[in-house]
């Protein structure tokens, strides 16, 4: 069969393409049993996922011949973001609130939904799908490629370190908690600023323009309409002044988030729960509905399609940071609880994020090693300071574009 079908790659057209790129998108199962996999683009539109980006693109793969099938498809996006930071030349001021150190930006292409059908995997069309973004990414101008998939797929894994060329770069964790019937009261335990786009712009690129991956255009992602506010928590006793003030002189201990719509894009569910764990679930709902004032953490019904709430920019300082941080996560499960329809809220940190024993999580439902592999386009790039990014050490902390959940 392989010897005997011919497939072209081609750019997705949105009226003549969508019913076959869903039908891809439904076979082709995200993650392994007992996870989060995808379900559905609310939108009806197969490049939602990517359209918020500065520049993106979606291919699919469509056998040629009498009669022809879309049989695969892939996206991707280029932005530009922070590989690294300029060094600090001796005897300059070390006040870090006043004069912070210079980010070194660099373009990079990212793929995003790499998807074959399973009655045609093994034929070399998934390779074929990477190396035509490839090939956009490079007339685009990007110097590097990027991509994420769970460590445990073999398949995915090979595809892209073996063939295509990757390394293995970063492991971040995706932490994962479920939306409860209930207020989190981890929100009482700071006080909450809700800062406007234009003040979290400022923070963000005072205090994290140098973490690894921060996108250049922060200010695109704050104003689009899915970012539901950035939210600072301090000690209940400061006096919020303003955000001047509180980047001249910040309190002791302090977090920061943002809140991203997820819902409004796409939909996720858990499959391959056996019956003992829906029943469990379904169990606690019971319960907690004829006995409400118990506030049973019952399990939400994540077993159909939800929306997800996701956590981005996450960061403080202060040897209270990580309570500060538990407090945020309480707030936003709290928005979560009452715009309805969504299961999860999700974050994705460093392996060594200092935040990480801030953000509640279900281990069962979180992946503790989310793979980023990334690959050099072009040997004749330069990085400036950083020299070949590929080969840097992973820092502390990491900014994941919510773009791209």
């Amino acid at each position: 069969m392989e010897g005997r079908v011919t497939v072209l790659i081609r750019e997705f057209e949105l009226e003549k393409d969508r019913e076959a790129a869903d039908a891809i998108d439904r076979v082709c199962e995200v993650g392994p049993s007992g996870k989060m996999t995808l379900f559905t683009d609310l939108l009806g539109d197969p490049v939602s996922r990517v359209r918020h980006s500065p520049a993106f693109l979606m291919l699919v793969a469509e056998t040629v011949g009498p009669a022809t099938e879309i049989v695969g498809l892939i996206r991707g996006c280029v932005k530009t973001v922070t590989c690294g930071k300029k060094p600090t030349r001796s005897g300059a001021t070390t006040a870090k609130h006043q004069n912070p150190p210079s980010p070194i930006y660099t373009k990079v292409g990212y793929i995003l939904g790499l998807r074959v059908s399973p009655y045609h995997r093994r034929m070399g069309i998934g390779l074929k799908l990477v190396r035509e973004m490839e090939e956009w990414f490079r007339d685009t101008g990007a110097e590097y490629a990027y991509m994420a998939t769970d460590k445990d797929n073999e398949a995915s894994v090979r595809l892209f370190t073996g063939r295509c060329g990757y390394s293995k770069f970063r492991t971040p964790s995706i932490l994962v908690h479920p939306v409860f019937a209930h207020r989190s009261p981890a929100a009482n335990l700071a006080t909450m600023i809700h800062l406007s786009p234009t003040d979290a712009e400022l923070l963000y690129r005072r205090r994290f323009s140098t973490v690894e991956f921060f996108p250049r255009d922060i200010d695109a992602v704050l104003h689009n309409p899915l970012s539901l506010g950035t939210f600072v928590a301090v000690p209940r006793e400061t006096i919020w002044s303003g955000i001047s003030s509180f980047l001249s002189d910040p309190p002791s201990s302090w977090a920061v988030l943002s809140v991203w719509n997820c819902k409004d894009v796409f939909r996720l569910e858990i499959r391959g729960a056996g019956r003992f764990r829906r029943g469990l679930a379904w169990a606690s709902r019971v319960v907690d509905r004829a006995m409400p004032w118990l506030r049973i953490p019952s399990v939400p019904d994540l077993f159909h399609p939800f929306g997800v709430y996701f956590l981005y920019g996450v960061g403080g300082e202060g040897n209270e940071a990580a309570e500060m941080a538990r407090a945020l996560c309480g707030h936003a499960h709290n928005m979560a609880r009452m715009a309805g329809g969504v299961g999860v809220v999700a974050a994705e940190v460093a392996s060594c994020e200092p935040l990480r024993e801030g953000i509640p999580h279900w281990r069962r439902l979180s992946c503790a090693e989310d793979l980023w592999c990334v690959k050099r386009l072009a040997e004749d790039y330069s990085d400036g300071a950083v020299g070949d990014w590929t080969k840097s050490p992973p820092g502390t902390t990491i900014f994941v574009d919510p773009r791209e959940f």
